[in-house]
């Protein structure tokens, strides 16, 4: 995610910038795809509060289930992640451009975020980003103006200490004694979201605060890591609509898919245990594919609705990103529609769900943005901030 213009690099300071079409596709592929993940949440027994009775996306049941889930768990949030730091590194290179002083105002592009995420962690969903985006955003600002020798040590050190933190939980994971969660407490988390109030959520959220703001905390590493490949992917040309640029996004497909979907498919086949290094260890391989496999696409394909829409929800992609969530709420809590108490058993309905907020979020935002400049998280930062 991202909440800057994306724009080229400039050849002197006040030269004009053009927007790259592919990065706002990007971003738009990376919000639909993240609700492909939460949607499970939403519909499924517990919600969030599944995180206290067992693992809360497994990528067990249906085929259907399992399918969407080995396509989209860790995939798309490690998309994101890797975005932000493309457009933190268009941020960086807009103030040298124009002989601004970074990060300068940056500090409160951070802090807006990270206030909307804890709004949008409280009031609407447990599993936020925006706060460790906004942390992250703050330390990589910073390494911004350090030399590239400093920012790739800290890049690969972030990787290495991410890995060996997984190896441990997972080694733990797989020695720890099986043990079935208190049926009293299953029972007492399914009613605060099949038919408890708005209000009784909220404060669910709060009582266990550090249990879910544990998952940020877990993948800071990775968080680091993909922040500062994001900026060394843009500066490498790779999401320019030149030879350049196609060449580095062909063999970001051919390794990422080539790695990825074995890796991916060993973890998701194997032992329970394994779902931690599934989620934060293989899937940004397959992230790293998708982003070449997207620009692909755009490289082959005629743009029509679809990319379109999805450009423009790209641009409005921090909007789009609280908006998919609330409304996955309205209709699947029992304070809104209540939909997931009596559909959500079935694998068809959570899919047929996902795509049904996608579309609306896609053609949303087109109809937004025929009116308005930006989205409207984004217009509010924007008159906040400048």
């Amino acid at each position: 995610m991202d909440t800057s213009t994306a724009t080229t690099e400039t050849a002197a300071p006040g030269a004009r910038q053009r927007r790259l079409p592919l990065l706002d596709v990007l971003r738009g592929v990376a919000i639909v795809g993240t609700l492909g993940t939460n949607i499970w949440l939403f519909t499924g027994s517990g919600s969030e509060g599944a995180l206290l009775t067992g693992n809360p996306i497994d990528g067990g049941g249906p085929w259907i289930e399992r399918a969407v889930m080995f396509a989209t768990n860790g995939k798309f949030i490690s998309m994101l992640t890797l975005m932000f730091g493309v457009g933190l590194a268009i941020q960086f290179r807009s103030a040298a451009n124009r002989g601004r002083r970074w990060p300068g105002r940056y500090h409160w592009r951070a802090l807006f975020l990270f206030v909307e995420g804890t709004v949008h962690f409280a009031l609407v969903f447990a599993f936020d980003v925006l706060m460790g985006y906004a942390v992250t955003a703050i330390v990589v600002a910073w390494l911004l103006t350090r030399s590239e020798r400093a920012q790739r040590a800290v890049m690969w050190t972030a990787l290495g200490l991410h890995a060996a933190a997984m190896s441990l939980l997972t080694l733990a994971m797989a020695a720890a004694p099986a043990s079935d969660p208190d049926p009293g407490t299953v029972a007492e988390i399914d009613a605060i979201y099949a038919s408890g109030s708005w209000l009784d959520q909220v404060e669910f959220r709060l009582d266990n605060l550090l249990l879910f703001r544990l998952e940020p905390v877990l993948a800071s590493g990775m968080m680091l890591f993909l922040f500062l490949l994001g900026v060394r992917l843009f500066r490498a040309g790779a999401f320019g609509d030149d030879a350049r640029g196609r060449a580095v996004r062909a063999r970001m497909l051919a390794w990422g898919l080539g790695l990825g979907i074995p890796l991916n498919l060993a973890m998701g086949l194997g032992p329970e245990y394994l779902s931690l290094a599934e989620r934060y260890v293989t899937a940004p391989l397959m992230a790293f594919g998708y982003i070449g496999l997207t620009g692909w696409i755009i490289d082959h394909a005629r743009k029509g609705p679809v990319m379109t829409g999805l450009e423009r929800l790209g641009r409005s992609a921090l909007s789009g990103y609280v908006l998919q969530n609330l409304l996955a709420s309205v209709l699947c809590y029992g304070w809104g529609l209540g939909l997931a108490a009596k559909y959500g058993d079935s694998a068809a309905f959570t899919v047929a769900l996902w795509l049904a907020i996608s579309l609306v979020l896609v053609v949303g935002a087109g109809l937004w943005l025929r009116r308005f400049p930006a989205g409207p998280a984004e217009m509010l930062q924007k008159r906040l901030i400048h």
